[in-house]
Order: structure tokens, then sequence, then C-alpha cells
């Protein structure tokens, strides 16, 4: 039954996310009542998440340090300056661009494992990336955005660090350290089991946080739309710049693929939960939205990556 579920929600995602902002914005007064819960939510999701973690893939680093520093500083650098720019260039508003900013600092997406697989990519360099990424996130974050910020919007960074440790790194920290004494034991019985309840809280942090912008959304303007379509932009550029750069560095389409779906997807409901709670609500706009294409660009990406690996081949084969 659990297996069946999660499967279910896993091949709807695309849809039920947007869905589930929906609802927030609509039902928005409720959702209000609910924002104390949503740490929690995700604490349980991260957990989840890194049940499937080993120590082993930290050797990832020794076969790959390339890789695994260069998705480092394309997320963290490369990504945020490309955020700020256009945000700067299209938006004369300095809520938006630290929204735009946040939206594509925050660590890689765990769900990045899922596109892996099913590329046939290299899963525990992803996931060692991710590992990696995820703990790093409460030193890199708010440097981050203390750069961003600057002195014209008030942000307590000791509050933003100790949330980052609570909501991330303490819970795989927990995960990690279960699959090991378990020697993954826990993952095979577990881990179905609480998969499907790992995809209904990100459903409900959608939800509960979608009321934080329900005033911004209520009425389309100008203004909204031009957020969604750079929002859009922004994630089409990090898939197709992310599958470049390890085109032009190591020209290997597992290692690329790889490196296309950790660009490209990010942990969004962190940053959600980061813009709402430490942010006017005006900031979790871009972060929200972003939402509404990762799936579906992952899936589109998922087919470039497939057509640029039978190339490469192909190519090779002639050689």
């Amino acid at each position: 039954m659990f297996t069946n579920l999660n499967t279910f929600l896993q091949r709807w995602i695309a849809i039920l996310t947007p869905l589930s902002l929906v609802i927030g914005v609509v039902f928005h007064q409720v959702g209000e009542q609910l924002l104390f819960i949503v740490s929690w939510l995700f604490a349980f999701m991260t957990f989840v998440g890194s049940l499937g973690m080993n120590i082993k893939e930290v050797h990832m680093v020794r076969k790959y340090p390339a890789v695994v520093l260069v998705s480092i500083a394309f997320l963290h650098i490369v990504m945020p300056a490309w955020a700020y720019f256009l945000s700067t260039v299209f938006f004369d508003d300095h809520l938006l661009t630290v929204g735009f900013v946040l939206a594509v600092a925050i660590p890689t997406g765990v769900t990045s494992v899922i596109w892996v697989t099913i590329s046939k990519g290299n899963l525990p360099l992803c996931l060692s990336i991710i590992l990696i990424d995820t703990l790093l996130a409460p030193i890199i974050l708010p440097v981050i955005l203390h750069i961003v910020v600057g002195e014209r919007v008030s942000i307590d960074s000791m509050s933003l660090i100790l949330n980052l440790l609570w909501m991330i790194v303490l819970p795989t920290i927990a995960g990690i350290t279960l699959n090991e004494l378990s020697k993954g034991s826990v993952q095979k019985k577990w881990g179905p089991r609480l998969a499907p309840f790992s995809k209904l809280s990100l459903f409900a942090i959608v939800a509960i946080n979608g009321s934080a912008v329900a005033p911004y959304v209520q009425k389309i303007s100008f203004e909204l739309v031009g957020i969604i379509a750079l929002v859009l932009f922004i994630a089409l550029t990090g898939y197709a710049t992310a599958l470049w750069i390890a085109h032009v560095l190591w020209r290997d389409p597992v290692i690329a693929t790889t490196f296309m779906f950790v660009g490209g997807m990010r942990n969004i409901a962190t940053g959600v939960v980061i813009a709402t709670t430490f942010f006017p609500p005006k900031v979790a706009m871009p972060v929200v939205f972003g939402m509404l294409f990762q799936q579906v660009l992952a899936s589109i990406f998922n087919k470039v990556g497939n057509r640029y690996g039978r190339r490469h081949f192909k190519i090779n084969e002639e050689i």
C-alpha cells in the first residue's frame, strides 16, 4: 500500500506541487495557523531522505574532487550571481532580488537522486554532493544572504544558522547514523513506508507557506507574470548551463547528467521555510514559484540528457 501510494505521488508530483500552492493561497487563513509545524515537517523530510545515505558517499570526493568542487561553486557562486544580475536588471525591488538569489542559493534537491537514477547517472557521486552540500548549508547560505541583503533588510544570522542545523544537518546526521548502525536494513524496512509521508509533508509545506504569498498572487499583475517568467528562465538556464559546463570539463555523459540534475534542482522547501521565517512575504514569491517548474523541467532535461548521451556514444563509435 505504501509503495503504491508513493508511486502515485511521485508520478503526479509535478501537478500535485503547484496544486498544493493553489490550495494554500485559496485557504490562506488556515495555512497561517499552521506555520509553526513547517520546520518539523521539513526536518522529517530531511530525515527520511537521509536514511539512504552512508559515510561511504563521502569517499566519492576522493574519486571526483573536481566534480564536487565545481558543483558547489556552480550552486552557490555562479547561479546566485546570475540570479542577482537578472533580478536587478528586470526588477527594481530589493526584496525580489533577495528572493531570486535565495531560490538558487539553497542546497541542491534530494529529489535529484530520482532523476539521476532514471537517467543512469552516477548515483554515489550524486549522493555525495547532496550530503556535502547539505552539511555546508549552515555556513554557505548565511554568507550569501548577508552579502545580498546588505543593510536594507535585517536578518538574524544566528537564528538562520540554528534553523538550518535543525531542519537539515541534525536530521541528516540522524538518518546516516541509523543507516550505518543498521547496516542498511533501516532504509529497506522503513524507507518505503516513510517515503509517501515525506512527499505528503512536501505538499503540506507548499500549501502552508502558500498563505504567506497569498496577498501577492490573488491578483494577476504584470509584476507577477514577470516574476514567474524570470523564475522559469533562471531554472531553464540552470539546467542548460550545468549540462554545458559538464560537457566542456569532462565530456562524460554519466558525469554530465549527474552534474546537470545536481546543478539544476534545488531543495526549494528549504528556501520557502527560510523566506517565510526570516524575510518579508514578498521574498518568498520567487522561491515558491520555483516549485511550479522544477519537476517538469527535470523531466524535459532527462530527455535532453539521454539525447546527449546517445550522441556522445555515437561519436565515440565513429572515432
